[in-house]
């Protein structure tokens, strides 16, 4: 008897265990991502089209401010179409981890360029000894 009380204990923490790990999966964009990781697999933060979003506003502002150049605005928003359409790419076959982490690393990048730019002191044509343009 105490032996099937055990076997039925162990056969209810299974199935708890199994029900709790199936209830943490979530959808993004109509596939399965295991919550405990995120959207990005690493944990909460903003999702790609969020991130995409906010470094679309960083440039304007930056442009808008003087701290982007025209040139460094435009690189920054290839690299944001390149991110879109590897996205759209990944998106056909269903977003793994492997891809996420690409994505991501990819927009923290693209992140650092833009703040990096943001700040050099640059002043535009006619000021200073900046010849990379």
């Amino acid at each position: 008897m105490k032996k099937l009380t055990t076997l039925t204990l162990i056969g209810a923490a299974s199935a708890l265990a199994l029900s709790a790990s199936a209830a943490s999966a979530q959808m993004y964009d109509g596939r399965h991502v295991d919550a405990r990781y995120g959207e990005r697999g690493y944990g909460p933060r903003a999702d790609i089209n969020q991130r995409l979003t906010l470094i679309d506003r960083q440039i304007a502002r930056g442009v808008r401010r003087g701290q982007l150049t025209q040139r460094e605005a435009q690189v920054a928003q290839l690299e944001m179409r390149r991110i879109e359409h590897l996205k759209q790419q990944y998106r056909s076959g269903g977003f793994n981890r492997l891809e996420l982490a690409n994505l991501d690393s990819r927009l923290d990048r693209l992140e650092r360029q833009v703040r990096y730019d943001s700040h050099d002191n640059q002043y535009g044509y006619g000021y200073g000894h900046d010849y990379r343009r």
